[in-house]
């Protein structure tokens, strides 16, 4: 039977039985304490994403992320035929001589030769607050309007700073003279945020005038009362503003003034001022530094155009919002205890990741009004949830991971337990083929020299030195298969396989030869010095997987290929080397790190293997020569010889070249020197 068809037979009840028992472990090591802290936290994720707007720093977050909408996704529109602007300008107050308050003669021209174009109606953004020689021109002009013309009022009550009493009761007195006329008073108030900003529309005040807005446009009960979003337009070109505009100059005289008729009949015209440094309002997109701040007359633009086109944003109801943020928050604690496969975690993140950042926009660009949508509480909240929980599911994990290491004993490697602990059903008794890299070591002597030592020193010594070979394994990404004695049996290349297994595997097998030699100097009281290290390396096919009986198992692996590598880890006894490699293991990469040693055979394995020694002592130059030479000479150069026992001669201490030499004497070109 197959291990899937065995699997898909396991006992139902005891494979629920196993995961209730996982379960009230987990509970059982997270506490009540850590239960309750990681609940207080989730709360407070929930409280700080719900009153996100109303936090510091993190209302100015929202608000910036608010303008990001709604300039994303305002649409690009071409100049609005209904509306248009004239306006004082700079060069207008360097003409008149009058910067505050403005020239009202002018003014009063200027109105009159409008109301003979034929408007639909007239907003003036203009405050008559204060007296000058010129009111009862003024006066004249708008009482002789036959265009409804709507002149600004402000109140103290809502705009004390800029509006004294005394000015306020000037106001009323000055329209009080053009009752029974074309003309009447708006409210011009608009609501700005403390950084000058206008995204939302004023409310109406009591004891004040309508809005301008909405006293020119068509009455339209939906805005009675609205206090959403201001409607922000890009220009579509950039030589065409959303609004035409005019200086007010050109309309003082019949005749320039005529001129300009057909941008002003059956139009909606604003009289305000566009000063460099008077009355300049932001918006969204000057909040992203995106614009310059307009005048404050294209704000009362935006509104009438708003409320020609009846575009009213749909409110989205708190309960909504309260239950999107309980939702997102509760999924950012799930995120962080639930355990699924990478691929699935990274569509779980996305979707909630896209969640976040793309329903505000998509909401704000189907017409609802986003404003107080915590887009930025959300993620905070997430994020605070998802950190509480996943503490809390590392700190379980953690003890998760040390009862499966009591459980299952101190034979397997870490990550082959945390493997355990995230599938049980891999306890059971099963094998697989897989392609690994064998590593064996060996510690020459030490055997013999533990007959002269007391126990607590052979132990002593020998913990010390498996645990500095251990970290070289594991640093490297190597399984600890198990400990024989003083010998150290690795392999890589499963559980888990990685593209540079083989590199892994010689650098480590390097770092166990350097340690083992670091080792082997040290000092270390009144005994005699320890041997030197030796390592064998091989690559090929093992049978790995968790062998023994169902009381005791153990993670190995079995094959030609560990065979191997014990028997050039004992080959270097009788080549006089210290680390040897086969070809199969050695990355080519790192081959001038390495200096061959011939085609040796090994008992019990009729398939010949060359072998490479890691000859750090041994200069580059003379590597690459020997490399060099060996490989004419086995290609069937007999000269190439000569050049070898030259090497040997100039490197005459180096015993395991003077070996080489001999072996291949004995075995010619292409031939095998076999090992006893």
């Amino acid at each position: 039977m197959s291990r899937n068809a065995a699997e898909a037979l396991r006992d139902p009840i005891t494979t629920v039985a196993e995961q209730g028992i996982l379960a009230r472990l987990a509970l059982r090591q997270i506490g009540a304490l850590r239960i309750l802290a990681t609940l207080v936290f989730i709360v407070v994720g929930f409280l700080a994403a719900s009153f996100s707007w109303k936090l510091p720093l993190f209302g100015a977050a929202e608000r910036t992320l608010y303008d990001v909408r709604v300039v994303a996704t305002a649409p690009s529109v071409d100049q609005d035929p209904r509306v248009v602007m004239v306006v004082f300008k700079d060069e207008t107050l360097e003409h008149t001589q009058h910067r505050s308050p403005l020239d009202r003669a002018l003014l009063a021209k200027a109105l009159t030769q409008i109301d003979a174009l034929g408007p639909k109606a007239i907003g003036i953004d203009i405050l008559v607050d204060e007296p000058q020689p010129e009111d009862d021109q003024l006066v004249a002009a708008l009482r002789g309007m036959r265009t409804p013309t709507h002149l600004a009022f402000a109140s103290n009550a809502t705009n004390s700073d800029d509006e004294q009493l005394w000015q306020e009761a000037y106001e009323r007195q000055f329209q009080a003279r053009l009752a029974g006329s074309q003309s009447s008073a708006a409210s011009i108030r608009v609501l700005k945020e403390d950084n000058g900003v206008v995204r939302r529309w004023p409310t109406h005040a009591p004891n004040e005038p309508p809005l301008l807005a909405l006293a020119m446009g068509p009455h339209n009960p939906a805005f009675e009362g609205y206090q959403g979003g201001l409607r922000f337009r890009r220009a579509k070109f950039v030589d065409r503003p959303l609004y035409a505009e005019f200086p007010i100059d050109l309309f003082s005289q019949p005749f320039t003034a005529s001129l300009f008729k057909r941008f002003i009949a059956g139009r909606y015209v604003l009289v305000g001022a566009d000063i460099s440094d008077i009355d300049r309002v932001g918006n969204p997109a000057t909040a992203l530094n995106l614009e310059k701040p307009p005048p404050g007359l294209k704000v009362h633009a935006d509104l009438l155009s708003q409320v020609l086109d009846g575009r009213i944003e749909t409110q989205i109801s708190g309960w909504a919002r309260v239950l999107t943020t309980l939702l997102v928050v509760l999924a950012g604690a799930l995120t962080g205890v639930i355990k699924v496969r990478p691929v699935w975690n990274e569509v779980f993140l996305g979707l909630q990741l896209a969640f976040v950042a793309v329903l505000p926009f998509t909401l704000q660009g189907l017409g609802f009004d986003t404003w107080h949508t915590p887009q930025f509480g959300w993620a905070v909240g997430w994020l605070i949830a998802y950190t509480a929980t996943s503490a809390a599911a590392r700190a379980v994990g953690a003890e998760q991971r040390n009862y499966a290491q009591s459980a299952l004993g101190k034979y397997l490697p870490r990550d082959v337990a945390a493997q355990i602990l995230r599938d049980p059903s891999q306890m059971a008794l099963h094998g697989e083929r897989r392609e690994i890299y064998a590593l064996f070591s060996d510690l020459q002597g030490f055997t013999e020299m533990t007959h002269g030592l007391e126990p607590e020193v052979v132990a002593s010594l020998l913990n010390a030195y498996l645990d500095l070979l251990s970290q070289a394994v594991l640093q490297h990404g190597g399984t600890i298969d198990k400990f024989v004695g003083d010998a150290v049996v690795a392999f890589w290349g499963a559980p888990i396989a990685r593209p540079d297994d083989g590199e892994r595997a010689a650098r480590a097998a390097i770092a166990m030869w350097r340690v083992g030699e670091a080792f082997r100097k040290t000092p270390m009281g009144d005994h005699p010095p320890l041997g030197r290290t030796r390592v064998g390396l091989h690559r090929g096919l093992a049978i790995v997987g968790n062998f023994g009986g169902e009381g005791r198992i153990s993670y190995t692996a079995l094959g030609d290929v560990m065979n191997t590598a014990s028997r050039l880890e004992s080959a270097n006894k009788t080549l006089e080397t210290r680390l040897l490699i086969s070809r199969e293991a050695l990355p080519p990469a790192m081959l001038p790190d390495f200096r061959a040693m011939g085609r040796i055979g090994l008992r019990g394995r009729s398939t010949p293997v060359e072998v490479f020694e890691y000859a750090v002592d041994f200069p580059a130059e003379a590597r690459d020569r020997l490399n060099d030479a060996y490989a004419r000479f086995d290609s069937g150069t007999l000269s190439a010889l000569d050049e070898i026992r030259a090497l040997a001669a100039e490197h005459d201490s180096d015993v395991a070249l003077a070996n080489l030499v001999r072996r291949l004497e004995s075995a010619g070109p292409g031939g095998t020197y076999r090992l006893g």
